[in-house]
This record gives C-alpha cells, structure tokens and sequence, in this order.
C-alpha cells in the first residue's frame, strides 16, 4: 500500500476517512479558502468532478486559514461558502495547517514528494495536488492554475 493510502482525514461532517478510500481513483487534494481571491475556483472544480468523478476523480477540498486568515470561519460557515454558495458536492474536510509543525499528515507527504517553487512549503490557497490510480503524487498545481486549465492532465491521469 502506497504512503498516500496509509492516511486518514477528518470530513467537515466529523467523519474520520481512510484515503484508502479513495483507491484506485484519481484523488485531487486542493487546500481551500472561503475567502480568497481564488474561491470561485470551487465552482471548477465542482465542475471537474461533476464531469469525471464516473470515470474515477475525487476531489478533496481542504479548507486552511493559514494564508491572510482568508478562512476565518467555523464548521457552519465552510459549510454555507462550500455548499450552499458554490454548490460543491465533493467532499470538504475539517480545518487544517499546511506548513509548519502542525501541519496536516496528508500536506506534508504531498509536499515531500512534490516539493514545489518553495521546496517542502505551500505558497497560498488553492494549491492543488493530483494523486493516480495508483496511490502515487502526479503532479502539484500552482493557486493561479484554474481547474479549466487541468482538463487534459486529469484525462490522462483518469486514462492511466
């Protein structure tokens, strides 16, 4: 079993979730804000995965408050940005830290083992990270890249 599978993640429901879940799927792993510069890409991404998610995508939407506190709210107000505002239906984990020592389990593996411009570091919300079939890290995604611009890349992950 790849290291990727081998984490766990809490949902926004409580639910605690094995990324074994998740296997044999192509995972994208994006780390949120509700109140960012870049929160309408949820609207592509919802799309994303409306699109592919019979062919084997899911996305995981991480929401953080780690850059510019663009995420200041609780359970219910990640909730209400996520659901309600951009009608997302893929699945939204609780709060989490990407850099630094309290950093969550599943950053920190995707940070090693696609380290970015910024080395073992994530430079803002909406960085996104794809993960094969197999478990594997593809490839990491800047913020600014939007979810229209990854079309062909996940189509070739999903046709692995």
């Amino acid at each position: 079993m790849t290291p990727f599978y081998q984490l766990t993640a809490t949902r926004l429901d409580g639910q605690l979730i094995s990324m074994n879940d998740y296997a044999g799927k192509v995972v994208l792993v994006v780390n949120t804000a509700s109140h960012c510069g870049f929160t309408p890409q949820y609207a592509g991404l919802e799309a994303l995965y409306s699109q592919y998610a019979a062919q084997g995508l899911v996305v995981l939407g991480f929401p953080c408050n780690q850059f510019g506190k663009q995420e200041p709210g609780g359970v219910d107000d990640i909730s209400q940005t996520c659901h309600i505002n951009y009608g997302v239906s893929f699945p939204i984990f609780e709060k989490v830290e990407v850099n630094g020592s309290a950093s969550h389990p599943v950053f920190r593996y995707l940070k090693k083992a696609l380290p970015g411009v910024l080395g073992g570091r994530i430079k803002w919300n909406f960085t996104k990270f794809m993960i094969g079939r197999d478990g594997k890290p593809l490839k990491r995604f800047a913020p600014y890249t939007t979810p229209e611009k990854m079309d062909a890349e996940i189509l070739a992950a999903l046709n692995r």
